[in-house]
């Protein structure tokens, strides 16, 4: 089941209260407005028919041969009916009614001399029926009036009713979800800061807020930032100056080992392969020392931004081409995208990338540069046992080396390779991901912003 957000909670219940309360009024209204208008029309009514039935008393009292048009000038309205009770049948004036499609219990009330009034629907038209005693109770008088104005009003009535509340509740979603929006807006920006924040862009904070609710919220999370911030920049200077004290030491024992690597013949036995290990790791440390200062150097120096146009094809040509061993299958589109970069960060990654594939997956099988979405895209494919789903977001962290932590060896890694690719990707405003190569095997994607010619 989809749950909606709480923007679009808060706008459909201030919607729906919105058309609970139209609606609450808008049927108050119309019963009070019908109610009136039909009262109104049945007072009328009825003072018409007992001044008419006084005249057709009279013209009964007095046997008078114009009772024809009487009636007739009685029923000015083409709609309108008068039934006298004849001893012959009843007697019609204006439309033609039958009195046998006028309720029983109305004829009834009639016929006996007692006055009522009812409204029903005479042959399709909605009319008023009164009934009078006329003749000293020895006949009926049945008068219709029509109701077709009325109707007309009553629906016109109903539809700007029906229609107020259904304007009353767009109108009542769209402040709610204005008002949501707003309301919400601190939170939004509290969400993207701290997206900001985990993005790597540690200089995200939240602007000043007048509000005594939000102040508080704000510098929190500020002091939090500057407080975080601190702490990441002592700690990359930490390390930053770590890796450099170790520099001096390293390449003494470096030289050491290469005195020691040329006289390995008169090494043997256990002496020998100590040798062999004690170079590894030299080696191995070297890199990590190397990874380190480049990792400390870019957390101390956030404010760089990428100023030069650079060919993404040129730089995969010039990576591949000076690497030893079988090189890759270079798959490049004809015009390759450009992106605006540092061009030792950018060969960096692609040399980082086809180092993991070498010490991984026994070396990349192709390499390729494309267009995607808009974006410039490049892609390393190996043709090694991939990369499980819960680990590829973990191998793109600090010292993260998968199945492969805790060997040693010349090719085991310092697990800061694809640390630094996706910091130099991040640097650049792009995004790295891995994902299951078709055919086996796995690729490295990195998606950075194109800069069009």
């Amino acid at each position: 089941m989809v749950r909606l957000s709480l923007r679009w909670r808060v706008a459909l219940a201030l919607g729906l209260g919105t058309v609970v309360l139209a609606g609450v009024l808008a049927v108050v209204t119309w019963n009070l407005a019908s109610g009136y208008m039909l009262r109104q029309r049945e007072t009328s009514a009825i003072r018409q028919a007992e001044v008419n039935v006084q005249l057709v008393d009279a013209s009964l009292r007095t046997g008078s041969e114009g009772l024809g048009d009487l009636l007739s000038g009685l029923t000015s309205s083409s709609d309108a009916t008068i039934l006298i009770e004849r001893p012959s049948g009843w007697l019609t004036s204006g439309r033609q009614v039958d009195a046998d499609v006028l309720p029983p219990a109305l004829l009834r009330m009639a016929t006996d001399g007692v006055p009522a009034h009812q409204r029903l629907n005479a042959q399709g038209i909605p009319v008023l029926a009164v009934t009078l005693p006329v003749d000293g109770g020895e006949s009926a008088y049945v008068e219709l009036f029509p109701l077709t104005q009325l109707d007309q009003a009553f629906r016109f009535l109903s539809t700007v009713l029906a229609i107020g509340v259904a304007a009353s509740g767009l109108l009542g979603l769209g402040l709610g979800h204005w008002a949501g929006r707003r309301a919400l807006r601190p939170l939004t920006e509290l969400t993207q800061a701290a997206a900001r924040v985990v993005g790597g862009d540690l200089r995200a904070r939240l602007p000043d807020r007048d509000d005594p609710d939000l102040a508080s919220l704000a510098a929190t999370f500020n002091r939090t930032a500057d407080a975080l911030e601190k702490r990441v920049r002592r700690d990359a200077r930490f390390a930053g100056d770590v890796s450099h004290e170790l520099r001096s030491p390293l390449t003494t024992m470096a030289n050491a080992g290469a005195v020691l690597r040329r006289r390995r013949d008169e090494l043997t036995g256990t002496a020998g392969r100590a040798l062999d290990l004690l170079l590894g790791e030299i080696g191995r440390f070297q890199r990590m020392v190397v990874d380190l200062l480049e990792i400390s150097r870019d957390d101390l120096r956030p404010d760089e931004v990428p100023d030069e146009v650079v060919d993404l094809g040129d730089v995969v040509r010039h990576v591949v081409a000076v690497r030893p061993g079988k090189p890759p299958e270079v798959d490049l589109v004809a015009q390759p995208p450009l992106v605006l970069a540092d061009r030792r960060r950018l060969d960096r990654t692609v040399a980082n990338l086809l180092d993991n594939a070498d010490k991984y997956a026994g070396g990349a099988v192709r390499v390729a540069v494309l267009r995607h979405g808009g974006r410039a895209r490049l892609e390393v494919d190996d043709s090694g046992p991939g990369v499980p789903d819960d680990q590829r977001e973990q191998i793109f962290e600090r010292f993260a080396r998968g199945p492969y932590a805790g060997r040693r060896g010349v090719d085991g890694g310092s697990g800061l390779g694809l640390a630094l690719v996706a910091q130099d990707v991040r640097w650049h405003g792009g995004a790295v991901r891995v994902e299951d190569r078709p055919g086996g095997g796995a690729r490295f994607v990195v998606e950075l912003p194109e800069v069009h010619r």
